[in-house]
């Protein structure tokens, strides 16, 4: 079973959420595919027990001795990364455009290393993520090497949480796809709600089953029962909502999971949430 928490942009509480959903259930498998921002890792203290670099494109070298500066490569580059035979390594897309109009093969296209990823061992379960180089982008290939890497450390089949990237777009997909279920959080604005739009009708084309819960709803209780409506109008299992609250500042500050906090309401509401997903996941 595979649980992916979502929201449609970043600062809603997704990871907050996650974190706890995760100690809740327990001994589960934790997959943090928010690669441009990962900090699932951050709340535990685990033991990297495997470290690789991934490989997610190519890029053109020019061997300048081999160059017989025709500027053929800066005509056919639609990328703009090719200025005065320079190539720009955060430009280029590894199309290999260049490499075809070149007549002294003076460009090749090599792998490029986009991030290292790991195993982290916790007391319970383990964390699968990645740490991207710098000037790199997320990708759905690195995503999906992610959910692999994490299965193969899943031999018992227990629950797969996973921190997904907010948003709707190519590593959103990559996460959601063939997973079982996914949790939406949002938060009640208006722009909370014009995003969380987006993301259910990106799972509802894929054709996932969703859950949606309010953070911080009593901030604007009549935008949070405007979304409960939206949620009953598409078809959708509201599983709940959660109160402000300050120790959730706290628990991010500490980096500890909010269930450490047993007097938090937010706490409190999140189990709640944990016991009405499992009555429509299991």
């Amino acid at each position: 079973m595979e649980l992916v928490v979502l929201s449609g942009k970043g600062g809603t509480g997704k990871t907050t959420i996650a974190t706890a959903l995760s100690e809740l259930a327990q001994d589960v498998v934790r997959i943090d595919c928010d690669v441009d921002a990962p900090n699932f890792y951050l709340f535990y203290n685990g033991k990297d027990i495997e470290s690789k670099g991934f490989i997610g494109s190519k890029k053109a070298i020019m061997n300048e001795e081999l160059c017989i500066k025709c500027g053929k490569c800066e005509d056919v580059c639609r990328f703009n990364a090719i200025e005065n035979l320079k190539i720009n390594p955060f430009l280029c897309e590894g199309c290999g455009a260049c490499t075809l109009v070149c007549p002294k093969n003076a460009i090749i296209l090599e792998d490029e290393k986009i991030a290292d990823t790991f195993i982290t061992e916790l007391d319970k379960g383990i964390i699968s993520r990645a740490q991207m180089e710098i000037g790199s982008d997320g990708s759905g290939k690195l995503i999906t090497h992610l959910r692999k890497n994490g299965k193969k450390f899943n031999k018992d089949e227990r629950l797969i949480i996973i921190d997904g990237s907010p948003g709707i777009g190519c590593p959103v997909i990559s996460s959601i796809t063939g997973s079982d279920a996914v949790l939406i959080v949002t938060e009640p604005t208006k722009s909370g709600l014009e995003d969380l739009m987006r993301v259910v009708s990106l799972c509802q084309y894929f054709g996932i089953f969703t859950m949606v819960c309010i953070n911080k709803y009593d901030i604007n209780e009549e935008m949070s029962l405007e979304i409960q409506r939206f949620v009953n109008e598409r078809g959708l299992k509201f599983v709940g909502k959660i109160p402000y609250d300050d120790t959730v500042r706290k628990s991010i500050n500490e980096l500890k999971p909010i269930t450490h906090y047993k007097e938090s309401i937010a706490n409190k509401a999140i189990e709640d949430i944990w016991t009405n997903v499992k009555d429509f996941i299991f």
